[in-house]
């Protein structure tokens, strides 16, 4: 699988019509077992982070009964359903300011470029919280701007048995249906019906540029290993939040992590 350099007008007119465009396996074999063994020992509490918000997996899997999020890891499991703020790591910053990624976030943004929610997306073996029929809106996150480009990169296989992400191609174009994220019952008769859904699988190691308002969801994890994930939203860094005027980490431009 090849994998994209640079980024062009043709691939943004694709993108813009699919709501997502697959950039190729971006993470070299070496550097996918590196992140796999990496988050495995935060998760396993091996490296220690305080600040970055962990959540573990829920008893059931309806998403309406998850777990809290918290600061610092909550004891050793691989049982964590998301972890937020991996900018902090030096192994997953360097992967979120790879070159194809910085192109992507010129064309679309420009030099200055922070990163909202740069997390760890899980469902454990035989695990898994259904995740709903939503997009994703800056207004719902907080935020003052509403982000558009988001990259998510497979570290294991995604497949429709372990419950990979589906998207209604295109339903980017609808605009915001809601402000508050999730994708109405009336809305989802109309935009999401069984023709014209999607299983957006993936090989470990595969990147894929999706545009936040693409219409998506994913289901439980039916194997016996974990399907897990990075999600890094790139926005403007000029993006505040709107409660209290906080910016985010900036990873490309001026005062960018190193």
């Amino acid at each position: 699988m090849q994998v994209m350099e640079t980024f062009d007008d043709a691939q943004q007119k694709q993108f813009m019509e699919q709501g997502y465009l697959r950039l190729g396996k971006v993470l070299t074999p070496d550097e996918l077992v590196a992140l796999q063994g990496r988050i495995d020992a935060i998760m396993l509490g091996e490296i220690p982070y305080k600040k970055m918000l962990f959540q573990l997996d829920g008893k059931s899997e309806e998403y309406g009964q998850m777990e809290s999020n918290s600061y610092g890891n909550k004891g050793a499991s691989l049982a964590y359903r998301r972890i937020t703020g991996l900018e902090q790591d030096p192994l997953f910053l360097n992967y979120m300011q790879h070159p194809v990624f910085r192109a992507i976030a010129k064309y679309f943004i420009g030099d200055h470029v922070s990163v909202f929610r740069a997390m760890f997306m899980n469902k454990p073996a035989n695990q898994g919280t259904i995740l709903p029929w939503h997009q994703d809106v800056g207004e719902g996150w907080g935020l003052d701007q509403n982000p558009i480009v988001t990259v998510w990169t497979a570290l294991d296989d995604a497949v429709p048995e372990n419950g990979c992400m589906q998207i209604v191609p295109g339903s980017n174009n609808l605009g915001i249906l809601n402000p508050g994220h999730y994708v109405s019952e009336e809305d989802q008769e109309k935009h999401a019906t069984v023709d014209k859904i999607t299983h957006l699988g993936a090989e470990a190691g595969e990147a894929i540029l999706l545009h936040n308002w693409l219409m998506h969801r994913s289901g439980v994890n039916k194997t016996d290993s974990p399907r897990r994930a990075l999600s890094v939203a790139y926005m403007d860094a000029e993006t505040k939040k709107m409660r209290n005027g906080q910016t985010f980490p900036v990873v490309f431009g001026e005062n960018a992590l190193s």
